[in-house]
């Protein structure tokens, strides 16, 4: 099937495939080395969202993903994906880390959303997420993002703030599910279809409004270990000529670049 006749739900339905491949899969083709760090230093070490240092060549990054399990036994123990707030509090501690040793910043966006339930509202979900939009904004190193799959909600805008936004050629990225649009806007959730087509959220919209600075292609091949080698390669083309351009900016280019990235998003309005 050709990707110029897909639809949006289809897309959907693509990008929400438990088949996949995660961050996981992603960073340990992408990077040379990769360690995993762990904890908020408040709370717990949530699953949902691993973070660790990782490197191509002699350039040292901090990786900051959202994870989904394969299996339901790995499904439950990363929270299907859906960050908790120490999840957004550890990201933010790593971030102020990387800005420290000087370490451009990469964040993978694959989530339905943040974790609605009792505890995490109780634990502060809407400001976790809140200052990890504000502390990406006003950060001194480079951010680039790269949205591989589901990107709903505020559990994926949290990681969203970046220099550089890319997304996968099969990845959703809005602010909220075409459930959860349909069950706003006509009180009917089997409207999904619809909503998805409205939305405007598959990379090709998202990138004639600006909000995305590049879509990566995926391959046309069922084979799974060949298709994330395929796309881990554009991936860490993306990162590597992005990064030797972004090297060559000082701090305050980069935090202005990035401000008026986002700033300027304004002037696009989707009808």
């Amino acid at each position: 099937m050709s990707n110029t006749k897909i639809t949006a739900w289809e897309k959907v339905e693509i990008a929400r495939n438990p088949k996949r491949p995660t961050a996981l899969d992603y960073i340990e083709q992408i990077f040379d080395e990769f360690i995993e760090l762990h904890g908020d230093r408040a709370f717990k070490d949530d699953k949902a969202i691993c973070c660790g240092l990782g490197k191509i060549g002699t350039q040292n990054f901090t990786i900051i993903a959202e994870q989904k399990g394969r299996s339901t036994k790995e499904n439950i123990e990363r929270n299907f994906g859906m960050p908790n707030p120490e999840s957004y509090r550890k990201a933010i501690r790593f971030m102020k880390q990387a800005e420290k040793f000087k370490r451009p910043v990469i964040t993978f966006v694959d989530t339905k959303g943040a974790y609605p339930g009792l505890g995490a509202e109780e634990r502060g979900q809407g400001e976790a997420i809140a200052k990890s939009m504000f502390e990406m904004a006003k950060l001194k190193v480079p951010i680039i993002v790269v949205v591989i799959g589901e990107g709903s909600s505020g559990g994926a805008l949290a990681l969203g703030v970046g220099n550089k936004v890319f997304m996968l050629e099969n990845a959703i990225y809005s602010i909220l599910s075409p459930e959860g649009f349909s069950s706003i806007l006509w009180k009917d959730s089997s409207r999904a279809k619809e909503a998805a087509e409205k939305m405007k959220l598959t990379a090709k919209d998202l990138y004639e409004f600006k909000v995305i600075d590049k879509i990566i292609k995926e391959p046309k091949v069922e084979e799974k270990e060949d298709f994330i080698k395929k796309v881990s390669k554009n991936i860490k083309k993306e990162i590597t000529l992005c990064i030797s351009e972004m090297n060559e900016k000082t701090s305050e280019e980069i935090v202005e670049e990035r401000y008026q990235k986002f700033r300027n998003m304004g002037e696009y309005k989707i009808l």
